[in-house]
């Protein structure tokens, strides 16, 4: 991500928008099973762990640990 934004200026924007939507689905995913479990009165510790099967959740995760590796790099580079 970092070598691909120094060769094209328009894929900051596209990582940027990527984040974005991935913290809305990421949160909007994670609020929603906590509100089930509330809800439903279960136990929290096993239905919660049901969430880790959503593959929605598992990508906009992975991504934003990515993005978020990325964005260090660029601070780190930027104070040197």
């Amino acid at each position: 991500m970092f070598f691909l934004q120094k060769l094209w200026i328009k894929s900051r924007i596209i990582f940027n928008l990527g984040a974005i939507v991935s913290i809305l689905i990421f949160g909007n995913i994670a609020s929603l099973a906590i509100y089930e479990i509330i809800k439903d009165k279960t136990v929290f510790m096993t239905n919660i762990h049901a969430i880790f099967l959503n593959p929605f959740f598992l990508i906009t995760g992975g991504y934003l640990g990515i993005y978020i590796i990325y964005r260090l790099i660029i601070i780190y580079i930027k104070e040197r």
